[in-house]
């Protein structure tokens, strides 16, 4: 391709998607000319050189300013008048027309669209020819308008909490897209279900992981020490974290093994007081950098996510995390849903679970446990 992309994400970089951030450093590493868009500040505490280069040098769409964008989107509609009227009537007919924009969402989609064109003019000059978001919802709203007004493609991926509890101009940006790249089968299909015409311009692109240095694994290589569980991510009701502790308290206390929990989240206090109830030491270590998590793959014996569709529908997509583990050699043990049954083979790759049942995943660490 011609010219730049210019990935855009809702905070990027960010500890909680280091999958965005190293699909960037990948396609430079091939030599694509990419440029990177935040529509929030990068996070914090990023731990690595490349991501805080990377940070410093991300357009913000409304970063710290977000009252900016409207004198940019002024100025963007005086030096191209055409495509930005365009673009707000565009986002007129689609909040009062599309589906997925209820209420409120209404106003914040007309924002995005003036976002779109503030990014348009911030991009100006630096070649870029085609846009792509990572997140089906605010990035790729922001992207679709922003394409429009610099009379650019765009695209996007989606994953998970974007497509079900967050969704908005779904099927709009589907059908407008130039592509839609899509993490695994079931998404494809789910995408296909929603609008048909998608299909042949749908291809599955995994997101990928580092392979880590092979090394020995010392998997119980101590009879004496406690079995090593752990457990990685956002703490929200999809990841199933109080289905875990929950299995973990129904375990004999002999035979309960140490538990590290890396994340934060709305749920950190209520899994908090859950473990205490439950009498279940979980040592909760908050977010930490990439390389911390990886460190502490080494460290442990299994690494268990028993991810849910949460009451409001949301739910994963391939959360990385268990990509990582798997390629680091720990036995991973996961909810049992469509999208993660393309990762993990039960019983050959790992283990599934039926979600939202603690007995059988109390059971199954039981058995795993007894064959090291």
């Amino acid at each position: 391709m011609s010219g730049a992309i210019l990935y855009l994400g809702g905070s990027l970089p960010t500890l909680s998607e280091t999958f965005v951030s190293g699909e960037v450093l990948g396609l430079r590493a091939r030599g694509v000319d990419v440029l990177t868009a935040t529509v929030h500040e990068p996070g914090d505490g990023l731990g690595d050189a490349a991501l805080e280069t990377m940070a410093a040098e991300s357009i913000r769409v409304y970063g710290d300013r977000p009252a900016a964008v409207l004198p940019d989107a002024v100025v963007q509609l005086l030096r191209s008048p055409v495509r930005s009227l365009r673009v707000v009537s565009g986002a007129v007919r689609d909040v009062l027309v599309e589906p997925d924009t209820p209420g409120v969402k209404k106003i914040k989609v007309l924002w995005q669209a003036l976002a779109g064109l503030a990014l348009a003019g911030r991009m100006r000059g630096r070649g870029v020819v085609h846009i792509h978001a990572h997140m089906a919802h605010v990035p790729a709203t922001i992207a679709m308008y922003a394409a429009r007004a610099a009379g650019v493609r765009f695209s996007f991926t989606g994953h998970a909490v974007d497509l079900f509890k967050e969704r908005t101009l779904l099927r709009a940006k589907l059908r407008r897209a130039a592509f839609v790249a899509c993490i695994s089968a079931w998404h494809r299909e789910f995408y296909i279900g929603e609008v048909p015409e998608v299909a042949g311009r749908s291809p599955i692109v995994r997101c990928g992981v580092e392979i880590p240095p092979a090394r020995e694994r010392a998997i119980l290589d101590d009879p004496a020490r406690p079995v090593r569980v752990l457990a990685v991510g956002r703490l929200v009701r999809k990841k199933g974290f109080d289905v875990l502790i929950r299995a973990l308290g129904m375990l004999e206390e002999t035979e309960r093994p140490e538990c590290v929990l890396i994340g934060d989240g709305p749920e950190r206090g209520a899994l908090e007081r859950l473990a205490a109830d439950e009498g279940v030491a979980v040592r909760f270590e908050g977010s930490r950098p990439n390389a911390d998590v990886r460190e502490m793959m080494g460290w442990a014996d299994f690494f268990v996510l028993p991810c849910r569709v949460a009451s409001d529908g949301d739910r994963d997509g391939i959360p990385v995390v268990l990509m990582e583990a798997m390629a680091s050699g720990v036995c991973a043990v996961s909810g049992d849903l469509p999208a993660i049954r393309e990762l993990i083979r039960d019983g050959e790759t790992g283990v599934l679970v039926p979600p939202d049942d603690a007995g059988v995943l109390a059971s199954t660490l039981s058995g795993l446990m007894a064959e090291p």
